[in-house]
């Protein structure tokens, strides 16, 4: 069979079931999230790598937002419930009425098991006709359960607290992860017995049995990075460590300067161009796409935005909402832009918000500038020209249009249109009293004396 007719012929099983009781969360443990995304996504992703023909999610505690999650990600998946925590045998079973009928290769994945590659889900189906376990090498197995093997043959899985001394002796590591022909799968999920010290029905089982009916079983390793299960707080920060610490030095190895990389904070699909350069104390947020020669300066937090090629933003800048940036352009400290379409060459230098606005080639922010976009029920939009010239503290009250070429004069508050080339001003007519900055100030520390 070739490796083309073996991926059309797959299908998953991901557990999303427990509970993560030691997570202390009133959320489900596979929505809580790693670099931006819930882990279940994580793990998805990396069965989509396959290309199944179909995906099952057994949930359990907080089913309905688990399904909800697993559907942005993949809205054809199959939600399967399982009302009680049985055991890892069970919560695959729950998943046979949605896959009734086929009769391909079956991946069993874990919700809490995010960082399988494509290169290791690959393995797991080579060959269609054995129960595959993954496993892995560890010096310290701890409470993992052991892999008791025979040249490349899976003999049998013994969970830890079920183990003899010798084979707690054992190196080799299951990892939960399962692969076989579905119906033969299914067929033996049905002879599982909860006599173990759990009182549960095992996934890790299914091998012994495979034997017992002239089954082929196997093992594939991975690295233990691969592996990480997340169970609670602790563990989620290590994921977290974990992804940021490759997205750092795949940044690095594409072509970006981070000059202090620990300080740099990663989203799970953030993408770099080449000679990108990101000062310290950066966070990106999902959706970020930046673009060649673009400089970040520090302490900027940047989310769902596009960058084109050599843009400057910061330092202390916030881009976020679907913000897109022209060729060019820059953006200075304490500068805020939501949902914009920001053109080529302009500018904001400091000291601005710019909310669902278009802005033109080459227009200029002054210093104060904001875009009074929600009116306390909607959002507004604002329109600036190309070479518009926005002066200081502006507040433009959507909706609004700035021409091209427009000026906006210090201080205003702008409601109306401006017209291409004209110069608005809208403020108040100043006028000097003489010596009543004096008087004032005398009256003022006259009744502070008196009250001291």
């Amino acid at each position: 069979m070739s490796a083309e007719n073996r991926r059309a012929a797959t299908a998953v099983v991901l557990l999303a079931a427990g509970k993560g009781t030691r997570m202390r969360s009133k959320q489900a443990k596979v929505l809580h999230q790693i670099a931006g995304q819930p882990m279940l996504h994580f793990a998805m992703r990396a069965a989509m790598t396959l290309e199944p023909e179909r995906m099952a999610v057994v949930v359990g505690h907080g089913g309905e937002e688990v399904a909800a999650s697993a559907r942005t990600l993949h809205p054809g998946v199959d939600i399967c419930v399982q009302e009680q925590q049985l055991g890892t045998g069970h919560a695959v079973r729950m998943a046979e009425t949605a896959l009734d009928g086929f009769d391909g290769q079956l991946i069993v994945l874990f919700g809490d098991t995010p960082f399988l590659s494509a290169e290791t889900m690959a393995k797991l189906v080579t060959e269609p006709q054995a129960i595959t376990v993954l496993g892995f090498e560890t010096e310290h197995p701890g409470r993992y359960g052991r892999l008791v093997m025979e040249g490349d043959r899976a003999l049998r899985i013994t969970e830890a607290k079920d183990a003899t001394a010798e084979e707690l002796a054992i190196t080799a590591c299951n990892s939960g992860v399962m692969a076989g022909p579905a119906q033969a799968m299914f067929r033996l999920l049905a002879q599982l017995s909860p006599k173990n010290a759990q009182g549960e029905y095992y996934l890790t089982d299914l091998p012994h049995l495979a034997r017992e009916e002239g089954i082929e079983t196997r093992a594939v390793f991975c690295d233990i990075a691969e592996t990480l299960g997340i169970n609670d707080r602790q563990d989620l920060a290590t994921a977290e460590a974990a992804f940021q610490a490759r997205a750092r030095a795949n940044a690095m190895a594409a072509g970006a300067t981070l000059s202090d990389p620990e300080s740099v904070h990663f989203a799970w699909d953030t993408a770099l161009g080449q000679d990108v350069e990101i000062e310290p104390n950066v966070v990106f947020g999902p959706g970020v796409e930046i673009a060649d020669e673009v400089t970040i300066r520090a302490f900027c937090h940047i989310t769902e935005t596009r960058i084109a090629p050599g843009v400057s933003v910061g330092p202390f800048a916030r881009l976020r909402g679907g913000a897109v940036i022209g060729e060019g352009a820059y953006i200075g400290n304490f500068v805020e832009m939501k949902k914009v379409d920001f053109g080529p060459g302009a500018k904001a230098a400091h000291l601005t918000y710019v909310g669902d606005a278009t802005v033109g080639a080459g227009a200029n922010l002054g210093a104060g500038t904001i875009t009074c976009n929600y009116d306390g029920v909607s959002k507004h939009r604002t329109k600036i020209g190309e070479r518009a010239f926005i002066g200081t503290n502006t507040a433009l009250v959507a909706p609004v249009t700035v021409g091209d070429d427009a000026y906006t004069a210090t201080g205003s508050v702008i409601t109306q249109d401006v017209p291409p080339g004209d110069l608005a001003i809208a403020r108040g007519r100043q006028e000097n009293k003489t010596g009543l900055g004096r008087k004032l100030r005398e009256r003022l520390a006259a009744q502070k004396a008196g009250k001291e």
